[in-house]
């Protein structure tokens, strides 16, 4: 198990792991939450630039993407997410942009 999911299951009750190989890596219940979740949870890894990112698919099983700051978690609803995409036609985009353009996010301050 990575070190990043093992930091980020500290926020989850009613934890579940895929039995096989999936695209999503831990399910569970949000702290203070009520619904359940399945995440994709993955480093962030640096581009040539020296910018972060992380990649993601339109064919997830995942319902919400994680990502991991210094200071927070901030979670967005795939299915929002894609919608999103879809709409404005890109491929890429910056997280900045979509804590202002989507409704569905949650941030968890560590």
């Amino acid at each position: 198990m990575s070190n990043i999911l093992r930091r980020f299951e500290k926020n989850l009750t009613a934890i579940e792991h895929p039995k096989d190989k999936t695209t999503w890596n831990v399910a569970g219940i949000l702290k203070n939450q009520n619904a359940f979740y399945r995440f994709d949870v993955r480093d962030m890894f640096l581009l040539p630039e020296g910018n972060f990112a992380q990649k993601g698919s339109t064919k997830t099983q995942a319902q919400k993407m994680v990502f991991e700051f210094k200071d927070k978690w901030l979670i967005i609803d795939i299915e929002e997410l894609h919608k999103y995409l879809k709409k404005n036609k890109v491929t890429k985009v910056y997280i900045n942009k979509l804590l202002n353009e989507l409704d569905w996010n949650i941030v968890i301050k560590k």
